[in-house]
C-alpha cells in the first residue's frame, strides 16, 4: 500500500500553502458529502489514514496526482472538478504562483471564492463598491465594462455568482466579519447610471447597519494616505481549525492581469499596516452614513 507517509516528510516549505489548503478543503468536503470516514476513504484510495488526514489539512507539500485522482474517483466528482483538483495539486509544487480570474477554475472552484467562504474576517480597501456589497445592477455594469465579457449570458452568470457570494455577509449563522475601507471616489464615480448609483448607495447604507459589517469612507479631504497608492486589496483571516490555525492571506485582484495572493508573514504584516493607515484617516460610522445619504440625494436630484 502506498502510504504517502515518507515522500512528503523530506519536502521543504517552499511551495505555497494556499492551493494545498484549498485542495484539502475540497477533498474533505467531498469525503464528508459521501459519508466516508477518513479511514474508509483512505483504504479505498490505497492511502494510509494519516496520509489522507495530512492532505485534507493542507500539510502535504507535494500531493501526488495519482492520490488526488484516486480520491476523486472514490468520491465520484465530475470531470471539471477533477481537472481543477489536479491543477491545484500541480500549482502547490511551485515556488510562487498566481491565479487568473476565470482561468483555471470554474466559478464553483474559484480559488478566491473558496478562501472567502472559509474566512471569518475580511478587511478590504476599494475605490469602487466591493463585490460583497454590490447590487445586481451595479455588478452588471462593472462586469459589463470588461472588454472580454460581451455575452449577456456570460455577464448574467457572473452577476449571479457575485450575488451568491454575498451570502457569507447576510447568513444567520457565523456571518463573516467584514470591514470595508472605501475611498470617497467610489460614491461619486457613476457606474451604470445615476439611478443605479442611488440604489447602490442606499443598499450600502443599509448593509452597513449589520452588526458584522463596518463601512468607513476615506474622504477626499484626508489627502493621500500611505496605503492608497498600492490599490485595492483584501486581507482574509481565518479561525483556528482545532490545534492548527490557517494563517492570514492577502488577495490583490489583477483586473486585466493576474490575481496575486500573498501569504508570507512580512507581506501580510505590511498590508495590515496599510489597512491601519487608511483606517486611521477614515470618517467615523455616523459621518460615513451621513456622507452616503448626502450623495444619494445628489443622485436623486440630478446633481451628479
Amino acid at each position: 500500500m502506498a502510504s504517502g507517509d515518507d515522500h512528503d516528510e523530506a519536502e521543504g516549505a517552499s511551495g505555497s500553502t494556499l492551493p494545498r489548503r484549498q485542495l484539502g478543503r475540497f477533498l474533505r468536503e467531498c469525503r464528508e458529502a459521501n459519508g466516508f470516514t477518513i479511514a474508509a476513504a483512505a483504504k479505498l484510495a490505497d492511502l494510509s489514514a494519516s496520509a489522507l488526514q495530512r492532505i485534507e489539512a493542507g500539510q502535504t507539500q507535494k500531493v501526488r496526482k495519482q492520490d488526488v485522482r484516486a480520491l476523486c474517483e472514490v468520491y465520484g466528482v465530475d470531470s471539471e472538478e477533477l481537472r481543477a483538483a489536479m491543477d491545484l495539486a500541480a500549482i502547490a509544487r511551485t515556488q510562487s504562483w498566481y491565479h487568473a480570474y476565470g482561468g483555471l477554475y470554474s466559478d464553483a472552484f474559484n480559488m478566491y471564492t473558496g478562501l472567502e467562504v472559509a474566512a471569518n474576517r475580511l478587511t478590504t480597501y476599494h475605490e469602487h463598491i466591493p463585490g460583497l456589497l454590490q447590487t445586481a445592477d451595479y455588478a452588471r455594469a462593472v462586469i459589463g465594462a470588461y472588454p472580454g465579457f460581451t455575452s449577456r449570458a456570460d455577464i448574467d452568470r457572473r452577476v449571479e455568482h457575485r450575488m451568491k457570494r454575498q451570502a457569507i455577509v447576510t447568513r444567520k449563522t457565523h456571518p463573516v466579519e467584514l470591514e470595508v475601507l472605501l475611498h470617497e471616489s467610489a460614491l461619486h464615480r457613476v457606474i451604470g447610471s445615476r439611478s443605479i448609483m442611488a440604489a447602490q448607495l442606499r443598499h450600502l447604507a443599509e448593509v452597513s447597519k449589520l452588526p458584522n459589517v463596518q463601512v468607513r469612507i476615506h474622504p477626499f479631504a484626508a489627502g493621500l494616505t500611505w496605503g492608497m497608492p498600492r490599490g485595492s486589496f483584501t486581507l482574509l483571516e481565518f479561525e483556528p481549525d482545532g490545534e492548527r490555525g490557517e494563517p492570514p492571506v492577502v488577495y490583490i485582484e489583477g483586473g486585466p492581469t493576474q490575481d496575486v495572493y500573498l501569504e508570507k508573514p512580512d507581506e501580510v504584516r505590511l498590508y495590515s499596516e496599510l489597512a491601519a493607515a487608511i483606517r486611521s484617516a477614515t470618517l467615523e460610522d455616523g459621518s460615513t452614513r451621513e456622507l452616503i445619504r448626502r450623495v444619494i440625494k445628489e443622485y436623486e436630484h440630478g446633481q451628479h
